[in-house]
């Protein structure tokens, strides 16, 4: 079947720029990961994802490491994994 439906979306510049880096390193156009969601969508007869609201409980983490709260700083990756007995 040939590709000839256009798809046209506004989206933020910068989070454009950010996916589209990502995609490339993942070897992947814009094109191709719509044409993966469509697909996925399609086999599974909705978002191939979860999408809801956050818990109480997780939003108010979420909340509390946006501020810093609870957030602990390491100096290398040595030191996290270390604190963590690894």
């Amino acid at each position: 079947m040939s590709k000839t439906a256009n798809i046209r979306a506004r989206i933020e510049p910068g989070l454009k720029t950010e996916v589209e880096n990502i995609l490339s390193d993942l070897g992947l156009t814009v094109s191709e990961t719509v044409h993966l969601l469509y697909r996925q969508i399609k086999l599974q007869r909705g978002l191939p994802f979860d999408v809801r609201l956050p818990s109480e409980l997780t939003a108010r983490t979420l909340n509390a490491s946006k501020k810093g709260k609870g957030v602990r700083h390491f100096g290398s990756r040595k030191d996290f994994y270390a604190d963590l007995g690894l």
